[in-house]
């Protein structure tokens, strides 16, 4: 049975509202990364540098192909078939999101259509990325700039600028600086400078199994899978304080960074990509399943936390051994263990509950005084994220209680309400406020996730569920 809302199906409304999110993409932003709805134009993060990559397309399309809207997946087919091409670029470009959301968004069209188009543009796309993994362990950067070799005018304050850039741009970054002097430096990949002493990050380098063991098989070309298997024997190898996966991992020393764990921003599609490592192979890569079980149990001995006053069930994050009783909108997937999954998305909930806007904060706290609402200021934002309503279509999958589809449906109503403008689907700021500000920005992965949850966690079992078993990471 498909819930019945206003006259129409909450499948149809989906695509309701996919069609407005990507006719105002098409009219504003066209073959820019992203769209801002109230300026009406185009918005590129510094994850997708300073290109036009056509982000919403590429990461979208599948979602199009899934609600059979056949003339705007053909338009995106188009323009990805004639305009993406990295070859010309001079950007760093993020390795995480670049994989996520460009080579596992075209390797779901492939997988969808048998499209061979898709299946190449995504080893162009994956090939790009090959010179972050040079490094002394083989752990890749965060950050891989796809000119390798590229000339650069490092600043010993650790700025760093290209000299295409500095020559056109002498105001901005004049020579000499008083006590910064320059030097020329070549960089085709680098790690973010506030990330643990230059370490990477688990929730980057380690969500890149999915797509690049399947990209390995649908072109027989092994180094794709080489240089993911490297990076999970170099983990499985390695001790862990309290068996528990730090979030840091310094690429040059093979040694942990920081000591804070967590399955929220910084490890948590780690854990979901082993998990469905497990699941892409049909059920016979036992080593993922492994590593998956044991950190699992650990997190769950270690920071399984439940408050006082609702006894609602949360993951705190762990900082020097001690906990920090914080979760993230980002660990808001559904784990293993059945009763804990139904209690965490009961958290969940209550993080959306608890707010004027009925949708959920960035990251919700847990005190003698508050239970899962934010405190700061930067943690009060909802940027059009996923993971909670992933895990409703999840738990309704698992167990058929009618209350997971109705807060489906609840999250649609307050997108409606709170999100929709005329020029598309933005973010808010506070999501305590009855009449919240918008930072203008309609994320690629609305598109590509939120939205193609919707039709899942409203419909009956069918081929479309479940169908992105390597879906992204978690943005």
């Amino acid at each position: 049975m498909v819930i019945q809302k206003g006259g129409c199906t909450v499948d149809q409304h989906s695509t309701y509202m996919m069609k407005h999110a990507w006719d105002n993409y098409v009219r504003y932003a066209w073959g820019k990364n992203e769209l801002r709805p109230l300026s009406r134009r185009g918005h590129s993060a510094s994850i997708f540098g300073s290109a036009s990559l056509g982000a919403t397309i590429v990461d979208g399309l599948d979602t199009l192909y899934i609600m059979g809207m056949e003339e705007e997946y053909n338009q995106g087919r188009e323009w990805i078939a004639n305009n993406l091409d990295l070859n010309n670029m001079n950007s760093d470009l993020s390795v995480f999101e670049t994989n996520i959301r460009f080579v596992g968004g075209l390797l779901s069209c492939y997988a969808l259509t048998g499209d061979v188009m898709f299946r190449e543009k995504a080893e162009h796309v994956a090939e790009k990325l090959l010179p972050a993994f040079k490094t002394p362990t083989g752990i890749p950067y965060a950050l891989v700039n796809v000119r390798t070799g590229y000339l650069y005018l490092l600043f010993s304050d650790d700025s760093l600028i290209s000299l295409d850039e500095w020559v056109f741009n002498t105001e901005a970054h004049p020579l000499p600086i008083k006590g910064v002097n320059p030097l020329f430096r070549e960089f085709a990949s680098k790690n973010y400078g506030w990330a643990s002493g230059g370490s990477s990050i688990l929730s980057e380098f380690g969500t890149l199994h999915l797509e690049f063991t399947y990209l390995s098989d649908v072109t027989g070309n092994p180094i794709y899978r080489q240089k993911v298997d490297h990076i999970r024997q170099i983990l499985r190898g390695m001790e862990k304080p309290r068996g528990l996966y730090p979030n840091y991992l310094n690429p040059k020393t093979g040694k942990w960074g920081q000591n804070h764990m967590s399955i929220g921003a910084l490890g948590d599609s780690f854990y979901e990509y082993l998990l469905k490592a497990w699941l892409q192979s049909g059920r016979e890569d036992q080593e993922a399943r492994e590593m998956y079980d044991e950190a699992i149990a650990k997190i769950v001995l270690h920071m399984l936390q439940v408050s006082r006053q609702s006894k609602l069930m949360y993951f705190s994050d762990m900082k020097f051994d001690r906990l920090d009783h914080k979760m993230d909108h980002l660990a808001c997937f559904s784990d293993r263990y059945m009763d804990i999954a139904k209690g965490i998305t009961n958290t969940c909930h209550e993080s959306y509950a608890r707010s004027a806007t009925k949708l959920g904060p960035e990251s919700f706290r847990f005190t003698e005084a508050l239970e899962a609402k934010a405190m700061k200021t930067n943690e009060k934002y909802y940027i059009l994220r996923p993971e909670v309503i992933e895990s409703y279509f999840v738990m309704w999958r698992l167990t058929k209680d009618q209350k997971y589809r109705d807060w489906g449906w609840e999250a649609v109503e307050a997108l409606e309400k709170h999100c929709r403008v005329s020029g598309g689907y933005s973010g808010i700021k506070n999501v305590y406020m009855e009449d919240p500000q918008k930072d203008d920005v309609q994320q690629s992965f609305f598109l590509a996730e939120t939205l193609k949850m919707k039709p899942k966690a409203s419909s009956a079992d069918s081929a479309s569920g479940g169908i992105r078993w390597y879906s992204r990471g978690n943005n």
